[in-house]
């Protein structure tokens, strides 16, 4: 559509709308600061482990974690680019085909996945591996978005509003529990029920779910010895400190330490093998230590400022898919370092939750990026009054 800025000119207030033909600047700056703080914070917590590490994977290079760290982050970095680049019609041609494609790699990881800590979530190819895991979450975005736009005279009805997308969240949660990995299938019922919300579905559906989703936490306390252990550890860790607690306590005694400004960066203590996933998915915990509260509360703000402006971004676009996959991105992300955060100080069972930008891991860090990229693009189509 066309606007005649001389005609919108003598309209009172005067108004003029333009198409941005650049990203948000302010958004990607944001991007930008937290991937270079992660990939420090990455060699920061790693080093001990890859030089001491008796597997014998990384030969003793303390750098290891680091450069692969590096590289994943300059490929997302271009990635981010690319996607920033493509119209946002182009995926939502594709929303539908990327969700076949994540099905067919979930349902080969419990056949032919890697296993890795009692599970399978990986898929090997040579010495590179993908979790299809990450990919689903973005699926459900796209495919979600698409769908609403679809049905959005009916999004109030169970055959149309309901069911197809309780369908799509069925089989990807049912192929997770397979591997499994019961905190990707958290985050995906999550992402989905959010999704459903922004798309007009029904309330009475929401608090029916919630009646389902507590029915089904009483039958997995009550016949689930594991689950409930779980939860007894969760609600003092310290009871089992070398056991069942130990994590959650190493990763408190990392927090604690830090004190106000922190113990200094490469200065942390409990990342010498006393802290396990102290690069992965407990690096907030290595940040507390070295940088202390007053640092781990800018990394938060700076976070919350990358979601503030990426709902900014998208009520700011006019197509309706643009919208719902910005909102759908920017949600997963706040999902995801409210969980980390709340799982490292044990506001939360501990359960395997990545912190995006710093955990490390190269399928995740790439997805991320091409998920910010994603919204660059929406922020490129979306226009601005002056």
């Amino acid at each position: 559509m066309r606007y005649d800025s001389a005609r919108l000119a003598g309209s009172s207030p005067a108004v003029t709308l333009r198409r941005r033909a650049e990203f948000d600047g302010d958004f990607f700056l944001l991007v930008l600061l937290l991937l270079g703080i992660g990939v420090l914070m990455v060699f920061s917590a790693s080093f001990p482990r890859a030089y001491y590490d008796p597997s014998g994977v990384t030969g003793g290079r303390a750098w290891y974690y680091f450069v692969r760290q590096l590289i994943y982050a300059l490929l997302g970095l271009g990635l981010l680019l690319l996607c920033a680049r493509l119209p946002m019609g182009f995926y939502r041609r594709w929303a539908f085909p990327f969700l076949g494609l994540t099905l067919v790699l979930l349902a080969l990881v419990p056949l032919i996945g890697v296993k890795a800590n009692g599970s399978r979530r990986w898929l090997g190819v040579g010495s590179l591996t993908v979790q299809p895991s990450e990919l689903a979450k973005l699926a459900v975005i796209l495919c979600f978005s698409a769908m609403i736009c679809r049905y959005r005279e009916q999004m109030r009805s169970f055959r149309r509003g309901i069911l197809p997308f309780l369908g799509i969240l069925a089989a990807i949660v049912g192929l997770l529990v397979l591997e499994p990995h019961f905190s990707a299938s958290v985050i995906i019922l999550a992402l989905g029920g959010c999704m459903l919300f922004l798309g007009g579905a029904g309330l009475g559906w929401f608090a029916a779910a919630l009646g389902g989703l507590g029915g089904g936490l009483f039958v997995l306390l009550t016949f689930f010895p594991y689950a409930s252990s779980r939860i007894n550890t969760w609600r003092d860790p310290f009871s089992s400190p070398s056991s069942e607690g130990y994590q959650i306590v190493q990763s408190l005694y990392a927090i604690g330490s830090g004190g106000l400004t922190g113990l200094g960066l490469g200065a942390g203590r409990q990342k010498y093998l006393y802290l396990p996933e102290e690069h992965n998915d407990f690096i907030f915990s290595v940040v507390c230590e070295e940088l202390g509260f007053l640092g781990a509360a800018l990394i938060l703000l700076l976070f919350a400022l990358l979601i503030l402006r990426g709902y900014r971004i998208a009520l700011g676009c006019e197509d309706r898919f643009a919208f719902l996959v910005c909102a759908g991105i920017t949600t997963l992300l706040a999902l995801q370092v409210f969980l980390n955060v709340a799982v490292v100080t044990n506001l939360l069972p501990c359960t395997g939750i990545s912190l995006p930008f710093f955990s490390y891991g190269g399928t995740a860090l790439l997805i991320q990026m091409g998920e910010m990229g994603i919204v660059l693009s929406a922020s490129r189509e979306r226009k601005e009054r002056e």
